[in-house]
């Protein structure tokens, strides 16, 4: 698919979207899925837990976002975008994993957003099929497996789970959120759609996962995330060519099909092979 031509402005009046529904995806989706994700990782291991993290529970939304205030054209480029900035989204993920064992959560944290940052401005401009940048993704997430550590030592005792736990891990994300749609949205559809895949769900993830389990866990579950943002990339592809030829309802009602078929069917396969599991809950 060659890349979307946008019109001269939005095909939709600003002021004219639906504010509840707008409100409700920012405030409800993605806190929803951080706390679901952790409770997938506490119950099945990091890795299954890394799985569900990789669903693209912030950036479909924030792309939903835009469709409902800036119209389905500027939601079709910036789902194009959004596949490009998971390459931008994996060097958080590979920058973070390689410095889990030797640093604080924090020099992580920050060294994995410069480094998500300076591949979003080396992508910002580029223009290529989605079909190419759908191969590029896959490509990128086979080598960000290959030069994660293979193996950590458990070099931190598990610590109790306050109670405070999921609420802050939830307000966390709620917050990212707030303020990367606020924000992305004022910046045209192709840069919107780098922004778009920030690390989100994998910044809280994995900080609070280094902090309460320790650094073999944490690359553990971003393993797991990169598995996982398979069906991410995925489900941009779908959108972007199905925002070409449906209303904005059906086209997201598809991508999330197909996204969670597929996701769907490797969480199967990894439950009916404790071996691949674990592999990756006890290295």
């Amino acid at each position: 698919m060659e890349p979307v031509a946008l019109p001269a402005g939005p095909s939709r009046p600003i002021g004219h979207h639906p504010v509840v529904a707008v409100f409700a995806v920012k405030a409800l989706l993605a806190p929803a899925f951080v706390v679901g994700a952790s409770l997938m990782a506490r119950r099945f291991g990091p890795w299954l837990g890394g799985v569900v993290g990789g669903l693209p529970v912030v950036a479909g939304p924030i792309v939903l976002v835009y469709a409902l205030i800036h119209g389905r054209s500027f939601a079709q480029h910036a789902a194009a975008g959004t596949m490009l900035g998971m390459l931008s989204l994996t060097a958080f993920v590979v920058v973070y994993g390689r410095l889990a064992g030797r640093a604080r959560w924090s020099a992580c944290m920050l060294a994995g957003w410069i480094a998500f940052a300076l591949a979003t401005l080396a992508l910002d401009g580029v223009a290529i099929p989605a079909g190419v940048a759908f191969a590029l993704d896959l490509a990128g997430f086979g080598l960000g497996l290959l030069l994660l550590p293979a193996a950590l030592s458990d070099d931190a005792p598990p610590v109790s789970r306050p109670t405070w736990d999921l609420p802050l891990r939830a307000g966390c994300a709620l917050v990212l959120v707030l303020i990367l749609t606020t924000v992305s949205g004022r910046l045209g559809p192709q840069l919107s759609g780098l922004l778009a895949p920030f690390p989100v769900i994998t910044t809280v993830l994995s900080t609070f996962t280094h902090t309460q389990r320790g650094a073999a866990e944490t690359v553990r579950l971003l393993r797991g995330m990169l598995t996982g943002f398979v069906a991410f990339a995925l489900f941009f592809l779908v959108l972007t060519v199905a925002l070409g030829a449906w209303d904005t309802t059906t086209a997201f009602l598809v991508a999330t099909g197909a996204v969670l078929l597929i996701q769907g069917t490797v969480i199967s396969l990894a439950r009916r092979s404790p071996s691949a599991v674990s592999y990756e809950t006890s290295r």
